[in-house]
């Protein structure tokens, strides 16, 4: 609407200004007599010269505007912070393949803006045909899935559970030749009767849809003492309109291997094997089936493979019943997709057994010489037994949690949770929607490249900025070389003015994830600069050259930040993009601060000031600073900022609430708010009324004020450590922690105070509260890093904060790890009351900072 109105004033001012010109012009004409002719040409050129005016103001707002827009779209003009063509197969071979798919429960894939892509798929074959299991759904309800060990790059074994079923997927790769090498996978799939699970309703942090507790499913029955269900197999491989792939036939129906070329790969073989016993010796009887199709996309494989099925199949093993099953048969196009582009070619080898029984397959690739041999069987046996043996002495070196007493158990519990992390890292290219308030509508941003850990598998597997901060503090402890580059493509997506969208949805396969209407990225909207973060503990060993193409980068964003978010006062802030209609929303969200529904002043105005936002610019100004000074840049700017935003003086000035005992937000706010049920008027008589519907009644006048919410905001200049040790507030603060009416559970610390107002409430009537309540694993550890930082401090809080971290470690570990034990889950977040893991599942984002907090590792 600002974007129409200026476009309308600016044609309604350059038409006004036309009509005074016709107007003078035929005054002019029509004035009788005595008018001399170099009065008529004065007036000519008060005409032109604001014709001239008009015109030349209307081109400079264009141009303005075109500039704006332009820059929106435009990369930002510093050298990319990663080299160009690091991330091939030369430059770095041992990740180039990867399990860099993490929407689908197992795959691999290149990191190629055109990947050929491999993955399963399987299917129970029950009565009425039973589920193709493919990418991974909340809705699946699976009792347990996620990586046991992985390494990140060469080696992962993983576990799935699906109604009584027991899959291991588990894949090695081996170094050589010009195009990353060789890989295997081995899966293992055998039967045991359990229930559980993990059904939670959909939910997205863009759509506002949050998620309820999760209910285990219940178990389809079980034939007793009959056969076990025929379970099918479905390996494929797929490209996406680069590159060629040729079947290789045994009988007509078993496709034995496929040997193609890409571009990224050069010449390829891949082979599937025949099924074996579990044990791997012997052979296991199955039946086979092949599919070869044109495909819409990578997007659509499960809906081209459901629409193949067909049950005309039999599995007839000798000396045993006959059964009838469901196999691909033909592709005959997507119902509704008649005219369709087909830019893809998939093919697909199905295996249908009884288990127990053991399938694995190979790629081998054209440009290694002298291979030992093939990489399967024995062969294969022995190098994951080598690859778990490294990777289980490689995490005990790096986190020592046999040092520190943990219990086997416990060890593997903290293993599955940086395996979980390191396998959901997924590479994507595509494009961002974008949009600018200066535009009417939306733009597509260049094409791009990001390579990143994901928040969850299932809801979130795509890139999400303030998430990725935490997700690197684990990765870089691990890797700090991946996380180098996981920071350095993230700073690549910025653009001319240093903006970088907060989610990063590329690519058709991570779109077909989101709602339409929530793909859009608006360029007003910032997220916490969480990398700095990351950034800070990799500073000391970041090799020089690494941190100078990061620089110009990291100076444009910091810009941003103080050029776009800037608050009413010198040195506040003010979180851009929060909900416009506030009448809709109890509280009005505001998603730019990571913190969606925490409450806020209740009527978003220009006069807010948001405390976290400022203590993150503290951050990043002591984070800007110490690079500088590593490079031998200017520091002494960013140190200025440094000292203003961490003076507990000013600090308290703008945001000490004396009536709340605590820090606070200040804006537009009224304390007496609720939603109410509002009956909607029929649009014409006769016809029935609309539904009912929730809206905000405010029953006290908003006035500036500070906004009475004592919860994680609260918290911020402790959490990034910017009060003094010996800081008068320190105290209040930390007995707010402590206090059970307030932030202290059994548990870990609640995102807003029991006896807060807001403390549960909803925000809509579809929008269960999130951090109005619920414990989230990041802002703990926060917590508990602050508290360390402050038992180590000389001041009169060291002994308090000593006691303070060991309890609440304690607690937070405990309680994660026992809802693991019992759901076979990391959670997005945990509720308060019972301790119990709810939202999304598995969330092995941040929530695997609990292996941080194990260590002692801040």
């Amino acid at each position: 609407m600002a974007v129409e109105r200026r476009r309308r004033g600016g044609e309604g001012f350059r038409e006004r200004t036309r009509q005074w010109a016709r107007e003078l012009t035929r005054n002019r004409s029509t004035r009788r007599g005595g008018q001399q002719p170099w009065v008529s040409g004065r007036l000519a050129l008060v005409v032109a010269a604001a014709a001239a005016l008009a015109l030349g103001l209307a081109a400079a707002a264009e141009w303005r505007r075109w500039s704006a827009i332009a820059r929106l779209v435009n990369p930002h003009p510093a050298p990319p912070a990663l080299l160009p063509g690091s991330t091939g197969p030369l430059a770095s071979p041992n990740r180039f393949w990867g399990t860099y798919r993490p929407h689908v429960y197992f795959g691999m894939k290149t990191r190629s803006p055109r990947a050929l892509v491999t993955g399963l798929m399987w299917l129970q074959q029950r009565e009425g045909g039973g589920s193709l299991r493919h990418t991974c759904e909340q809705s699946d309800g699976l009792s347990r899935y996620g990586w046991l060990m992985h390494d990140g790059e060469n080696f992962g074994t993983q576990e799935i559970r699906d109604e009584g079923l027991i899959l291991k997927t588990e894949f090695v790769k081996r170094p050589g030749g010009e195009h990353g090498g060789d890989w295997s996978w081995r899966i293992t799939a055998r039967m045991e009767v359990r229930g559980g699970g993990c059904v939670c309703r959909e939910d997205s942090r863009s759509a506002g849809q949050l998620p309820s507790s999760c209910l285990p499913p219940p178990l389809p029955p079980q034939g007793v003492g009959g056969p076990a269900p025929l379970l099918s197999l479905f390996f494929y491989v797929a490209t996406d309109g680069q590159g060629t792939l040729q079947p290789h036939l045994e009988n007509r129906t078993r496709l034995a291997a496929v040997t193609g070329t890409t571009e990224d790969l050069g010449h390829f073989t891949l082979t599937f094997l025949r099924p074996t016993a579990e044990s791997g010796e012997g052979p296991k009887y199955a039946s086979y089936n092949y599919l070869e199709a044109a495909s819409p996309g990578l997007h659509r494989l499960t809906e081209v493979v459901r629409s193949s099925l067909s049950n005309r199949f039999v599995f007839a093993p000798p000396g045993a019943p006959r059964r009838r099953f469901f196999a691909v048969d033909t592709f005959r196009g997507l119902p509704g997709a008649a005219g369709e582009h087909l830019h893809g070619h998939l093919l697909l080898h199905q295996v249908t057994l009884e288990p127990p029984g053991t399938v694995e397959v190979t790629f081998e690739s054209g440009s290694v010489v002298g291979r030992p041999g093939r990489l399967a069987g024995e062969a294969l046996s022995a190098a994951l037994a080598q690859h778990a043996a490294t990777f289980e002495r490689r995490f005990e070196e790096t986190f020592g949690l046999g040092r520190k007493g943990f219990p086997p158990p416990q060890r593997r519990f903290a293993q599955a949770a940086l395996s979980d992390l390191l396998g959901g890292m997924g590479y994507f290219h595509g494009r961002s929607l974008v949009q600018s308030p200066l535009q009417e509508r939306p733009v597509p941003a260049p094409e791009a490249a990001l390579f990143t850990a994901v928040p969850s598998r299932s809801f979130f597997p795509r890139g999400f900025l303030w998430d990725e901060g935490f997700h690197q503090l684990v990765l870089g402890r691990w890797d700090p070389a991946l996380s180098r580059e996981v920071i350095a493509h993230w700073l690549d997506l910025m653009n001319a003015e240093g903006w970088i969208p907060r989610e990063q949805i590329l690519g058709e396969e991570a779109q077909a994830k989101v709602p339409p209407e929530f793909l859009l990225q608006h360029s007003e909207t910032a997220n916490p600069p969480t990398l700095l973060l990351a950034l800070e503990r990799l500073l000391p060993t970041a090799p020089l050259p690494y941190l100078r193409r990061l620089f110009p980068r990291l100076r444009a964003w910091y810009d941003w930040y103080n050029r776009t978010q800037a608050g009413p006062l010198p040195f506040t802030f003010r979180w851009r993009g929060r909900d416009p209609q506030p009448e809709r929303f109890l509280n009005p969200k505001t998603l730019a601060s990571g913190l969606d529904d925490y409450p806020r002043a209740s009527h978003p105005s220009p006069e807010e000031r948001h405390l976290d936002l400022r203590c993150w610019m503290a951050l990043a100004s002591r984070v800007l600073a110490e690079v500088a000074e590593r490079l031998g840049e200017p520091a002494e700017p960013y140190r200025e900022s440094e000292r203003a935003l961490s003076d507990n003086g000013l600090l308290e000035r703008l945001h000490w609430a004396q009536d709340l005992g605590a820090f606070a937000d200040y804006g537009n706010h009224s304390t007496v708010v609720a939603l109410r049920w509002q009956r909607a008027v029929p649009a014409a008589p006769g016809q029935p009324p609309p539904a009912p519907r929730l809206v905000r009644e405010v029953r006290e006048p908003p006035r500036p004020r500070f906004v009475g919410a004592l919860g994680y905001v609260s918290l911020f200049p402790l959490l990034l450590q910017l009060l003094r040790p010996d800081s008068p507030q320190l105290p209040t603060v930390l007995a707010a922690m402590r206090s059970e009416r307030q932030l202290w559970t059994p548990f870990g610390l609640r995102s807003l105070a029991r006896d807060s107002p807001l403390y549960k409430q909803r925000n809509t009537q579809h929008d269960p509260p999130y951090w109005r309540g619920p414990i989230w694993v990041n802002i703990n550890y926060l917590a508990l890093r602050a508290l360390r930082g402050y038992a180590g401090a000389e001041g009169p809080q060291q002994e308090r904060a000593a006691e303070l971290y060991h309890e609440l470690r304690r607690n937070l570990m405990a309680n994660v790890y026992r809802q693991y034990t019992e759901s076979g889950f990391l959670w997005e977040n945990y509720d308060d009351n019972t301790g119990r893991g709810q939202g999304c599942c598995p969330f092995a984002g941040w929530s695997t900072l609990v292996v941080l907090v194990m260590a002692e590792d801040y």
